[in-house]
């Protein structure tokens, strides 16, 4: 079965019965992924919002555009509970990677930190130029993963900044090679706002930790091995959507049914 391609466009452009994909996606539609009448396709706001569609009417190279006639809309409520990843910034690619994977497994929020002991900093274009990237990548691997509700990646966020969050967080954990207590031993609420900190290459600083544990972070380590900061932040994610729940056959069918149930309520009498 070939998988159903995912194109997002804005939240108001999701209505009606006909709907023109226009524009870069349009464009990557009907050039790249050369996509001709009868095929389906899917389109998202990236915040819930689905309109399963069949091609009618492709376009070439002077008008890369696709006529689509909308099969069902839907509207699916927001997961929880909503995990945000505090992603140290990494050199390399490797921040890149993070995201790629945290956001495929269904990570809510990405925060970039600038951790003391990160080796790169984003300062001026570069920053702006690494940002954008960032939630560049994030687009493409919801789309690949076929997510309804996109994460948001916001902007780098200091010290201070994730420290607050950890205080307003549910649950709020921070990953640490040295700690006594597993994640995977963790039993995580199953709503609210799930916080957790992915240190940089160089580990998170004492300083650091500490203020932390003062804002109510407990530390956690993922297993007998150090992971990457590329890695590292995935492996946690998978653990805590198991352990809360969201990827249980359950959760994954009550959202099912409230889907449907919004599919029905705006549907005409």
């Amino acid at each position: 079965m070939t998988t159903v391609p995912v194109f997002r466009v804005e939240t108001a452009r999701l209505s009606g019965a006909a709907i023109r994909l226009d524009g870069p996606e349009g464009r990557h539609a009907a050039l790249v992924r050369r996509l001709r009448p009868g095929e389906r396709v899917d389109l998202t706001d990236g915040a819930g919002r689905l309109a399963e569609c069949v091609v009618r009417a492709a376009g070439g190279p002077g008008d890369p555009a696709l006529d689509l006639e909308v099969l069902e809309q839907r509207s699916l409520p927001g997961p929880q509970p909503r995990i945000t990843v505090v992603q140290a910034l990494a050199k390399g690619e490797r921040g890149e990677l993070a995201v790629e994977l945290m956001t495929e497994l269904g990570v809510d929020v990405i925060v970039p930190w600038p951790a003391s002991r990160s080796i790169v900093q984003w300062r001026a274009e570069r920053g702006e130029k690494a940002l954008a990237k960032w939630r560049s990548t994030a687009a493409e691997a919801g789309k690949q993963s076929r997510r309804v509700w996109w994460p948001e990646v916001t902007e780098p966020a200091s010290t201070a900044r994730v420290v607050e969050l950890l205080a307003g967080a549910s649950l709020a954990a921070v990953l640490h090679e040295d700690a006594r207590s597993s994640l995977a031993d963790l039993e995580p609420t199953r709503t609210g706002d799930i916080v957790l900190v992915v240190g940089p290459e160089g580990g998170i600083s004492p300083d650091e930790l500490r203020v932390f544990g003062e804002a109510g972070a407990a530390a956690y380590r993922m297993g007998p091995t150090v992971l990457r900061t590329s890695t590292a932040g995935a492996a946690a994610v998978a653990v805590l959507l198991a352990r809360s729940g969201r990827w249980s056959a359950q959760n994954q069918s009550a959202q099912h049914q409230s889907a449907q149930h919004q599919l029905t309520q705006n549907q005409p009498a």
